[in-house]
């Protein structure tokens, strides 16, 4: 038992100084890690061809020409209601008129500049403020 114990130890150790070994190289395929660029299209469409996933549909798309024509009327509809109700609270605001005008949290600065008429819109709720600049 112990020659062959012996025996087995003994050929372990030899087979193993009388074989080769080759040196193992790693080189990538993604061009994107250092592969060869031609694999960037082979990639591409095997990542294609594995997509299951489908885009969304975008909602105009999904609409018939009648709901976008009611939609397109809606808008242009709370639009000008918006803006009638906006020149009644306001007043007759003008614009060319340069000074300072509130209005609820809006402060309404104009004044004339070099680079034309100046707008700033200052919310004093949350201290938002927007700058329009309508050139000469």
């Amino acid at each position: 038992m112990k020659i062959l114990k012996l025996l087995s130890v003994f050929i372990l150790l030899f087979t193993g100084i009388n074989s080769f070994a080759q040196q193992l190289t790693y080189k990538p395929l993604n061009p994107a890690f250092g592969g060869d660029s031609f694999n960037y299209s082979w990639m591409l469409s095997s990542a294609t061809a594995q997509n299951k996933l489908v885009a969304p549909a975008k909602e105009g798309e999904q609409r018939s020409e009648l709901q976008q024509f009611g939609a397109s009327l809606n808008k242009q509809l709370l639009s000008q209601i918006s803006r009638t109700l906006l020149q009644q609270q306001l007043g007759g605001l003008d614009f060319g008129q340069e000074g300072t005008f509130t209005y609820g949290t809006l402060n309404i600065e104009i004044y004339q500049s070099d680079e034309g008429l100046v707008i700033n819109i200052l919310d004093t709720s949350n201290g938002e403020e927007t700058q329009v600049i309508v050139p000469n």
